[in-house]
């Protein structure tokens, strides 16, 4: 599958960005297919040949979600921002703390009723014998 994506170039402590096409499994700095513009982060400069963009689109290629909110705030292209799928993980990450609280919470709550189970057996126990002892 292709993809879109930014491939970090430039100096150290000093970065610009090249926007390439490339398969998804490979590596964004290596080889790309395609050299689509780059980007000057603290100049906020973007360069895109929006031609060979829409046209990689067309061929069915995604793109990062960095890519496509970058495209969509200089007008390249039109269409609906994506959330940075970091920002995903951690909401995972969130629900995830929050259902170990709960099954945390409910496995105590089993552990205490068992307790409570264990209290009642003896004196059931008690009961059943004065019952047992009655009826001879």
């Amino acid at each position: 599958m292709l993809t879109i994506r930014l491939s970090r170039v430039g100096k150290k402590n000093k970065p610009t960005f090249r926007l390439i096409i490339s398969e998804k499994a490979r590596d964004p700095y290596g080889r790309a297919l395609e050299i689509l513009g780059s980007y000057n982060p603290h100049t906020k400069d973007l360069q895109a040949k929006k031609d060979r963009i829409v046209y990689w689109i067309s061929k069915g290629a995604s793109m990062s979600a960095s890519v496509n909110n970058l495209l969509i705030n200089k007008e390249v292209i039109k269409g609906d921002k994506e959330k940075n799928s970091r920002l995903k993980s951690k909401k995972r990450l969130a629900k995830k703390k929050v259902q170990a609280e709960k099954n945390k919470t409910s496995s105590e709550a089993s552990k205490e009723e068992d307790v409570k189970s264990e209290k009642k057996a003896p004196e059931e126990k008690k009961e059943e014998e004065i019952k047992s002892e009655e009826k001879k």
